[in-house]
């Protein structure tokens, strides 16, 4: 169901063009067909949101606010685009279900996925969201998050349990981070959702932050028993790759990375 004041505000976004950069509230009104107090209530919250900004003459223009989300919707078809014969590849040796992802907030967002023809769904995972603390490609991206953004995410919400298998304690939860900052890959046991498991690796942007991750998931409970280590070694080496790819240039590569910092 759509929200009336959400596609209204919308709409207003929209009209702003190459060639019709600023706009007045007459000119907004009229195109929308739409009574310039609803007009100017709508302009005056897109503007306390720094999505629309008045210009001196009083006629309205996009604001800075839409910069940054137009910047990581770039990075995301980046990394995307740079990972995807990457993924293919280890989608090809594995035999498995693989997943990019990226950090959204508290989650990881899918944005790329190789279905494995055993999982037998009608859809991909592409747009879904999954909580960080409990998901292969999630615990990637925590574990090399800044510690004190970690304790701040930790802290900001209940840990909820989403099978029997979930580390819905804080402290569990916290010696896992650390185990998978050692080895330098991360693990789903069955933590999301029953009988599926799964191994990720974290993906650093230039700068050397972590940016998102990628793993190898499926129903055959020895992807973290005796294939452990050759899908371990698989997935991690497509995440440095990618990285690489992305500008990271680490100090060495290998299976650990070092602890991330406060």
């Amino acid at each position: 169901m759509m929200i009336g004041s959400v596609a209204k505000a919308l709409d207003i976004l929209t009209l702003f063009s190459k060639s019709h950069p600023v706009l007045t509230l007459a000119e907004i009104s009229r195109r929308l067909e739409m009574p310039k107090s609803t007009a100017h209530h709508l302009l005056t919250t897109l503007a306390a949101y720094g999505f629309i900004e008045q210009t001196g003459d009083g006629a309205y223009a996009l604001g800075k606010s839409l910069i940054p989300l137009t910047q990581h919707v770039l990075v995301n078809v980046e990394l995307r685009d740079r990972a995807a014969p990457l993924l293919r590849s280890l989608a090809d040796s594995c035999d498995e279900s693989v997943y990019l992802t990226v950090r959204d907030g508290d989650a990881v967002l899918y944005i790329y996925a190789i279905e494995s023809s055993q999982r037998l769904l009608a859809r991909t995972a592409v747009g879904d969201r999954a909580p960080l603390y409990c998901t292969s490609v999630g615990k990637a991206v925590l574990a090399w998050l800044p510690l004190d953004e970690v304790e701040r995410l930790l802290q900001a919400a209940p840990l909820t349990a989403f099978t029997r298998y979930t580390l819905a304690d804080p402290a569990a939860l916290q010696a896992d981070l650390e185990a998978t900052r050692q080895r330098g890959y991360s693990l789903d046991n069955q933590e999301h959702e029953l009988n599926t498991f799964c191994v990720g690796a974290p993906i650093f942007a230039a700068d050397g932050s972590v940016v998102g991750a990628c793993s190898v998931s499926g129903r055959d409970s020895q992807i973290i028993g005796a294939r452990l280590p050759a899908l371990a070694e698989q997935v991690v080496g497509t995440a440095q790759e990618i990285s690489r790819r992305m500008g990271y240039v680490p100090e060495r590569m290998s299976m650990v990375r070092s602890r991330p910092q406060r």
